[in-house]
């Protein structure tokens, strides 16, 4: 993302603390002054905002992401097209699977939940609508990079870098170019427990008229219980299936 070229520090102190709250799941004021690197005074100033605008609520003497931003977010996943398209087809395939299913988008190089679903197995995980994770590491990344122009791919690769995540998160350059070119030609991703160890996923992507990726779905299952066959064979298919639905929906209606 460019650089603006008259930032407005007061503004950028803000989303900064609200980041920290998020991440912490709620802070006091000392903890958060410590992060951002500002003294207490100022962060009780921008806290007191934030709370008369109910974007925070106060709990004791530790600060919380407010109601407020439910009907922002809200406002904003409504105004992504694909958003309505894919919504209840990602019900349908929880509800076929019983895992639990993921819708991701990209923005500026990085992965956005924009919805998910839970089949009555489903595992309870670390995401969330509106979590951003980074792209390598996941099968949904992964799928939506395998359908882009390399010199996007590029580009993300050069702003973010391929960091390990886990132990079998793929960091060598070559390596993950051979993987999206193999994405490319099957037209799904695997996460072999790239970002959450005993987790891994299958993802394929949601693709224009022109094939480039917009979105992408993925069934996520925990590794003890979901053997290989069901999950090289099986799911596979069901993905594939909900994606081509979403496609043809998105495109076509």
């Amino acid at each position: 993302m460019p650089e603006p070229k008259h930032p407005v520090r007061t503004v950028d102190r803000t989303f900064e603390i609200l980041e920290i709250i998020q991440e912490l799941d709620g802070a006091g004021i000392s903890e958060i002054a410590e992060q951002v690197d500002i003294g207490k005074s100022a962060v009780h100033n921008h806290l007191t905002t934030l709370a008369n605008r109910e974007y925070v609520d106060k709990d004791g003497d530790e600060y919380h992401i407010g109601l407020s931003f439910l009907g922002l977010g809200a406002y904003a996943r409504n105004r992504t097209p694909i958003y309505d398209t894919a919504q209840k087809e990602v019900d349908k395939l929880a509800d076929d699977t019983g895992e639990l299913v993921n819708l991701l988008v990209e923005k500026n190089g990085r992965g956005i939940y924009l919805y998910q679903a839970k089949g009555e197995n489903a595992v309870e995980l670390d995401t969330h609508e509106g979590k951003r994770v980074p792209l390598h590491c996941t099968g949904l990344g992964k799928a939506i990079l395998g359908f882009r122009p390399d010199e996007q791919v590029e580009r993300i690769v050069e702003e973010y870098g391929l960091p390990s995540v886990t132990n079998k998160t793929i960091t060598d350059r070559e390596e993950f170019f051979a993987e999206l070119e193999e994405i490319h030609e099957q037209r799904f991703a695997v996460d072999r427990e790239e970002r959450l160890n005993g987790l891994r996923c299958i993802a394929a992507p949601i693709t224009d008229d022109n094939d480039e990726s917009i979105a992408a779905v993925s069934v996520s299952c925990p590794v003890h219980r979901v053997g290989d066959e069901r999950f090289y064979e099986d799911l596979p298919e069901a993905v594939l299936g909900t994606a081509n639905v979403i496609e043809l929906e998105h495109n076509y209606s």
